[in-house]
């Protein structure tokens, strides 16, 4: 039995010592780079099996953290999550769901929140002590707003705008039509709840009716019949025309520059056989000081190009297809991860990073900076602007072939 024992452990070492050979083969090399080499490229079916326990259908969903290209090394932050992994606060007008810094730690700079209003849900008139940018994804919307100088704001929005209320102006925002509206709202601070903002009925019914009277000029049983606990997102009637509400309010006169924006319809900084971009920042959207964004369009087999952001982290919200995304860091460091509708992602700030549609339809992303102004390095485009032959002394590569290398950005590669 000993002797057996020995036997077997000398041909397992043998084995072992086959397949580690096998991968120290291939590794080291263009496309497998490390030493220890990395990936599954580099391993064996029996160090790479899983006996469980397993969830397979959340495997599926990420499969690259199943089976990493050999190209990702070290150790990153968690910059994967998604609205479809939150819990829904759920009331008569509609439903909310929400990643603050608090669920999604990556996120350091904005948070989000996924919001449904059915036809006639009134989100409960209220402000923030954070600013709120807003892409409307799907159905009708109206807006009210007031600004400092007492200038009221109402506007529908559609598919496709956009708005933002800066810190602290009041607000409320109702679901149109047979359909409703849904939305994703974008925080300019990270830990901005949206079940802790202050809302109208919930200072009405902690103020004293006495204080309620007298501020008003009217007799305190004026409000003796107001709801005793906030509502939040509640069911409304179907508001007047727009016409009508515009005139109630026109009184205080026009803010200088529009609360809502057309993101989608406005031209975008690049359209190509790779895909569109729109962008919307202070410079096109003035009131939006605080916050820039693009809606990215990939279509199926192009790729975003290598790019960075210097002056702020990326948040991310995936619209629609499938797609991944590697992100570079110092160390080195390189995390690939996969994304589809309702996920959500972070890219730290100057961080490298590119986007490749792994699926059959576009893929759309928003990316959300917390910043006056779009900013990016496109990786091409630098080495396009350096002395070639410095270039070509990193890389070696012929000087003439950097020439070819595309320039502008953003970029998109078609497949």
């Amino acid at each position: 039995m000993e002797d057996l024992s020995r036997r077997s452990l000398l041909a397992a070492g043998a084995i072992g010592g086959a397949a580690l050979a096998a991968g120290t083969a291939h590794a080291a090399s263009f496309g497998n780079p490390d030493q220890p080499p990395q990936g599954a490229i580099n391993s064996t079916p029996g160090a790479l099996s899983n006996p469980g326990p397993r969830n397979p259908v959340l495997e599926e969903q990420l499969p690259s953290f199943q089976n990493q290209p050999p190209t990702d090394v070290g150790n990153m932050p968690m910059m994967w999550s998604s609205f479809n992994i939150m819990p829904k606060r759920i009331q008569a007008g509609g439903w909310a769901r929400q990643a603050t810094a608090t669920e999604f730690p990556a996120a350091k700079e904005v948070s989000g929140v996924n919001m449904r209003l059915g036809p006639g849900g009134i989100r409960e008139m209220h402000w923030h002590l954070a600013g709120e940018w807003a892409l409307m994804t799907n159905g009708k919307c109206r807006i009210t707003v007031l600004d400092p100088e007492g200038r009221a704001y109402v506007r529908d929005v559609g598919a496709g705008d956009i708005w933002f209320f800066p810190a602290g102006y009041p607000h409320s925002l109702q679901g149109l039509g047979p359909e409703g509206c849904e939305f994703v709202i974008v925080f300019d601070d990270a830990y901005q709840s949206e079940y802790n903002t202050l809302l109208l009925t919930d200072w009405f019914i902690h103020t004293p009716p006495k204080v309620l009277g007298q501020n008003f000029g009217v007799p305190p049983e004026t409000f003796k019949d107001i709801a005793l606990h906030d509502l939040w997102i509640f069911q409304g009637k179907e508001p007047p025309p727009l016409a009508v509400d515009q005139a109630a309010v026109a009184a205080g006169g026009t803010p200088p520059e529009p609360f809502t924006f057309s993101l989608t319809g406005t031209k975008p900084v690049i359209d190509g056989p790779g895909g569109s971009i729109h962008l919307a920042d202070s410079r096109s959207f003035k009131v939006s000081k605080t916050v820039a964004a693009a809606i990215e369009t990939i279509k199926p087999g192009a790729l975003r190009r290598m790019h960075w952001h210097p002056n702020a982290d990326e948040w991310q919200y995936w619209i629609k297809g499938k797609g991944r995304m590697t992100v570079f860091n110092a160390g080195p460091r390189a995390q690939t991860i996969d994304f589809q509708a309702g996920d959500l992602g972070v890219v730290p700030k100057s961080q490298g990073h590119y986007i490749e549609n792994t699926g059959t339809e576009d893929v759309q992303v928003l990316a959300v900076f917390r910043a006056p102004e779009y900013q990016e390095i496109d990786l091409s485009n630098w080495l396009a602007h350096a002395p070639p032959e410095l270039v070509a002394q990193h890389l070696n590569i012929d000087p003439a072939v950097l020439a070819r290398f595309p320039t502008g950005q953003p970029g998109i590669q078609p497949g």
